[in-house]
């Protein structure tokens, strides 16, 4: 747990710190200089001075006369970097991903039984080892301590004064009833702390839910709205697939954006550079914001379709929906549930568990020398640690969010769906006279109508620019003119009623 890790080091740090200020030779032990970074700078055979973490000696000389913050701090880093490596790098391997067989070992009647063999196998239990063996230690050091000023049983469980029975010193023990007073208040800060968190991971997987689903609407409706007798086939394929790629570009950098740098980047420049034409993914890498580069490249595309504006711009709506996505993600990432929150939590708890061996120590008192006392610390802070471990975890969604499964399932399903052709199984396929194209013949019908229907190739031709919204307006005549601004003021009379 941070807060109790932090607290911990930092004491650790300036009992450190007086030990080098005040010893007049120190001599490193392998532990310490495993552990302190050498501030030794050298010259390499270039000049060039070297990294103070490739050194392997230690210049003391220079540590004292270092600040105690500075060493503090420099500890701390060290020692969080040792205790979160296993706590982060078991973070991939919660991405879960459920199908229809996993629910049933989910629900299965087995599963307690499961659990409970898994136990020691628990990342969270793991990532909380030094927590529980401090209180376990403090648990541990209490029994020894009063069975030294206080009494003792021996083995046939015969009680008899300690060593130190009748000196001044009392032996280590506290009421349970501030313990009591103080667990509901606890109880309040934990499941508070545990809820905002779960909203957060619910938060950040609606929004990928938006993504996939917004993915496809927008994939259906360019592939639905393309007008293929506007182009060639060739012309269509390009165009429709440029949109489901750059559809895919842009919630492949969402994910980019919201993943680790040391993580994700490798294999980000490598997909892209895979799946888009190199000059448009290297200007996606060089940008500054990468998402909202994806984006542009995406409205481009939209905007090349030839259909009616109309169409399009139902299309974009549907692409607006993703900077939305984008944005509440991004405010996921950078403003957490408020620190100070987080930070009076674990030492609330930190606090309440460290002397809760003192309230225990009278009510455990049945058993021999009050040993039942360390399993039992043991057990709750296991469970009570592990649920600020919990809500820790959850409160940065997106690395345990399996959003590169997410990437590559929207990247099948939109090459598939472009791939499908009006036709293709057989369905009959009509061109609606949603514009009113009738108007250029002098009547003010409209319906459905296939492109063969039209009387000439001159009546077809027409049809087709106003439906594309390609029409020459600059090359038209006055009675062309005329017909075409009738037409278009007909067709916003029928959409507005």
């Amino acid at each position: 747990m941070p807060s109790f890790r932090k607290s911990a080091v930092t004491s650790l740090a300036l009992l450190s710190l007086t030990t080098v200020q005040n010893a007049s030779a120190f001599v490193p032990s392998p532990v310490s200089s495993a552990i302190l970074p050498s501030t030794t700078t050298s010259s390499s055979s270039s000049g060039a001075p070297l990294s103070p973490f490739t050194a392997s000696t230690v210049n003391y000389d220079k540590i004292n006369r270092l600040s105690g913050t500075r060493i503090a701090a420099t500890i701390e880093d060290l020692t969080e970097d040792i205790y979160q490596s296993y706590s982060e790098d078991s973070r991939k391997y919660r991405r879960t991903v459920f199908t229809h067989e996993d629910w049933v070992k989910h629900r299965s009647s087995n599963r307690f039984f499961r659990n409970f063999l898994s136990f020691i196998n628990s990342g969270i239990y793991k990532s909380l080892f030094k927590e529980v063996v401090a209180t376990t230690s403090i648990a541990a050091f209490i029994v020894a301590w009063n069975m030294l000023f206080g009494e003792y049983q021996d083995f046939q469980s015969v009680s008899h004064n300690g060593p130190f029975h009748d000196s001044v010193i009392p032996i280590l023990a506290l009421p349970l009833a501030p313990f009591t007073l103080a667990s509901p208040a606890l109880g309040l800060l934990l499941v508070f702390r545990t809820n905002t968190s779960y909203k957060r991971w619910d938060e950040a997987r609606k929004n990928w839910g938006m993504n996939i689903n917004h993915t496809r609407d927008l994939v259906r409706l360019g592939t639905a709205y393309y007008d293929r007798a506007a182009v060639s086939p060739e012309r269509a394929e390009e165009d429709l697939r440029r949109l489901a790629l750059n559809t895919w570009a842009f919630v492949r950098c969402m994910k980019r954006h919201l993943s680790p740098v040391w993580e994700d980047e490798e294999d980000f420049q490598k997909e892209l550079k895979e799946k888009l034409p190199l000059e448009q993914a290297e200007k996606i890498i060089a940008a500054a914001h990468r998402p909202n580069r994806a984006l542009q490249d995406l409205s481009t595309s939209i905007e090349n379709l030839p259909m009616h504006f109309m169409r399009r711009n139902e299309i974009h709506a549907a692409a607006t929906i993703f900077e939305d996505n984008l944005g509440s993600s991004e405010r996921l990432l950078s403003s957490p549930i408020p620190v100070f929150y987080s930070r009076h939590t674990a030492r609330f708890l930190s606090f309440w568990l460290l002397l809760l061996p003192l309230g225990l120590w009278g009510p455990l008192g049945d058993s021999w020398n009050h040993v039942n006392l360390i399993p039992t610390m043991s057990l709750l802070s296991i469970f009570l640690f592990g649920i600020e471990e919990l809500a820790t975890q959850l409160e940065e969604p997106f690395t345990i969010l399996p959003m590169q499964g997410f990437c590559d399932k929207i990247y099948n399903w939109c090459m598939e769906i472009v791939s499908f052709k009006p036709g293709d199984n057989g369905m009959p396929v009509y061109y609606y006279d949603n514009y009113n194209i009738d108007a250029l013949n002098g009547s003010t019908g409209g319906g459905g109508k296939r492109m063969s229907d039209y009387r000439n190739d001159s009546d077809r031709t027409s049809a087709q620019s106003f439906q594309n919204g390609l029409y020459d307006y600059a090359s038209m005549t006055q009675t062309e003119s005329q017909t075409y601004t009738q037409t278009q003021t007909q067709t916003q009379s029928f959409y507005l009623q």
